[in-house]
């Protein structure tokens, strides 16, 4: 029995000798070969990191299991910095499409401005060439300083102020008019204008006012239609900030070890095929892009500011027509001076007594060029533009010979000429950058859309291979993370953080500028109507003509706010009044001749403008 008893024991122990043996063949026999060549693909390391078969003694901190593992400590440094570098360069792969949109866009618009300035330069140059050849000469730097400033302004130049620029222009065009086009018969042979006489112009001309309503009313609609496009140059460069500073953001530490967990975690074991679950990959994204989420209310405010510029500038022409005006604006201010020559005169003997003074030299040393200030070099002009025919100007301020100088320019575009002029340029900007409203929320869904296997029967936990994830999967923000059950994120990232309140605060300034609200429409209704206005494809720019403009009434409330209103101002029919009695008193308001532009006029260079766009696109 004994004998027995110990032959049982003895064959027991043989079994288990034999097992024991047989298992660690088989661990000895597990290659890594799979996990070598993953290695490699992927870029982590030194393939000599790698072993050829599997241990059970590695001192591993994040993917830890029982039994046999392909990794070293060595390998899972690799792994930790090779998930965050792929991560990130995955987030800098799909907002580069973004941030490309953005800056072409904003190059475009750009390029358009240049070219509308460019054109309404040269056709203000040609006024004075044409119709004012004794100022000529010296009146071209001021209407280029105008310019160069309108420039910056739409630049989103802070320093800038359009209705600053317009008046200062009108204070140094005014002792050219009063010199050479009113009392041009003053200089003498043994007397000279003086630079003390020049200078009370100068300062004097908001009091005098000889140019009457029309710097003021320039300065205002200037200010008006050219609002759109300087918000839109600086939300765009807004927008490329925001991208810039989320493409340099880090990852959190405890980020890396969970995408070290869902990545390559399985390859450990030899499992260099299976692909995460879709809850398991949520969960990881949207823990370690928590503070990129936080962005997304302010984003959206922001994408529908955007969509709310771009409609305006597509609902009408009013930044081309209004810079085409400048001309003529500039023509009635003159007009009216002349008209008020007598009343003027005696005015300014008044204020600023004689304006002359003896020559002491040779006559060539005393020149008005010291009225004439250098151009602003930030901002270059083209000027290209020939001028129309020019015209003898009047020797007197009598009414016929004054309407004469109203001409319209004498070229025509062709009918089958197609411009991308600013219209179609924002219309295309305001279809593409729609799609990016949700572009932060969305990220992580976007992430995990190549990472997981939808179609598959099983997939990687976390832990094991399973059928499905069991875990919670959580939503997106700060907030929703205290129950991730993947990552633990405490504090959001401080670039994040300060660029959000930078949004937040550029949102909220924008608004009050323009009147756009968070849903990217107006305070008030814009004129000219929707983008999408109109039946079917057609529109003006294809050749389709409407059959009128509605016509609304102005709210001085609007104006005082700067409120963007896309109507085509109506500027009335050409009508040219004088007063009766064109004297008035000293320190009042000079009321002369009060010619109005013309509308049609306007429209009639609107094409030329779009003709000149699409010349100086090719």
């Amino acid at each position: 029995m004994l004998r027995r008893t110990e032959s049982r024991i003895c064959w027991l122990c043989f079994v288990l000798f034999s097992r024991l043996i047989w298992a660690v063949e088989s661990v000895s026999a597990q290659s890594c070969h799979e996990v070598k060549t993953a290695f490699q693909l992927r870029q982590v390391g030194p393939l000599k990191w790698v072993p050829e078969t599997a241990a059970t003694d590695a001192d591993l901190l994040i993917c830890k299991h029982q039994g046999p593992t392909c990794c070293t400590r060595k390998m899972e440094e690799g792994y930790y910095t090779a998930s965050q570098r792929d991560t990130l360069q995955n987030v800098k792969t799909y907002s580069f499409e973004l941030k490309y949109l953005i800056h072409a866009y904003a190059l475009s618009f750009q390029d358009t401005f240049h070219s509308l300035l460019s054109f309404s330069l040269n056709h203000t140059h040609s006024l004075f060439d044409s119709a004012y050849k004794p100022i000529s000469g010296d009146a071209r730097p001021l209407v280029s300083e105008l310019f160069s400033d309108l420039a910056l302004y739409l630049r989103g130049d802070g320093n800038v102020s359009v209705e600053r620029s317009v008046h200062n222009f009108y204070d140094k065009l005014f002792p050219l008019v009063y010199q050479q086009m009113i009392n041009p018969g003053l200089g003498s042979p043994v007397s000279a204008w003086s630079a003390e006489g020049s200078e009370c112009l100068r300062a004097t001309r908001h009091d005098v006012n000889p140019f009457g309503h029309h710097p003021q009313s320039l300065a205002q609609g200037l200010s008006i239609a050219l609002v759109a496009g300087r918000a839109l140059s600086r939300a765009l460069e807004m927008g490329t900030e925001v991208l810039h500073v989320t493409e340099s953001m880090g990852l959190a530490r405890q980020c890396g070890q969970a995408l070290v967990r869902m990545h390559y975690c399985p390859h450990c074991r030899g499992l260099t095929l299976i692909q995460p679950c879709n809850g398991l990959c949520l969960n990881v994204m949207r823990g370690c892009l928590a503070s990129l989420a936080e962005l997304d209310g302010p984003w959206r405010r922001y994408v529908a500011f955007l969509e709310g510029l771009s409609g305006a500038l597509a609902g009408g022409y009013e930044m081309e027509l209004t810079l085409l005006s400048i001309r003529e604006r500039i023509n009635d201010a003159i007009l009216n001076a002349q008209l008020n020559g007598p009343h003027l005169s005696a005015v300014v003997g008044k204020v600023c007594g004689p304006l002359t003074q003896t020559i002491t030299s040779t006559p060539s040393s005393l020149t008005s060029k010291s009225l004439t200030p250098s151009v602003n070099p930030t901002v270059q002009l083209q000027t290209a533009v020939t001028s129309s025919r020019p015209t003898t100007s009047p020797d007197t301020g009598e009414h016929h010979q004054i309407i004469l100088k109203k001409r319209s320019f004498p070229l025509k575009p062709s009918k089958n000429d197609k411009t991308r002029s600013l219209k179609k340029i924002s219309r295309e900007f305001m279809g593409y950058i729609q799609r990016y409203k949700t572009f932060f929320s969305t990220l992580p869904e976007t992430l995990c859309e190549g990472q997981v296997e939808i179609d598959e029967n099983t997939c990687w936990s976390g832990e094991d291979v399973v059928e499905s994830y069991t875990g919670r999967v959580v939503g997106n923000g700060l907030q929703a993370q205290r129950h991730n059950p993947e990552i633990r994120v405490k504090i959001a990232h401080p670039l994040l953080v300060n660029i959000k309140e930078r949004l937040e605060r550029f949102n909220q300034e924008m608004r009050g500028e323009t009147g756009f609200g968070a849903d990217g429409h107006g305070d008030a209704e814009t004129g000219s109507g929707d983008a999408t206005d109109g039946s079917g494809e057609c529109d003006d720019e294809d050749g389709c003509q409407e059959s009128g403009h509605s016509e609304s009434e102005t709210d001085p409330q609007d104006n005082a706010k700067r409120k963007i209103n896309m109507q085509i101002p109506p500027w009335g029919v050409i009508t040219t009044k004088q007063h009766p009695d064109s004297r008035s008193k000293p320190g009042v308001n000079v009321n002369g001749a009060t010619p109005t532009i013309s509308g049609i006029q306007i429209l009639t260079l609107l094409p030329i403008m779009l003709l000149f766009l699409s010349s100086d696109a090719v």
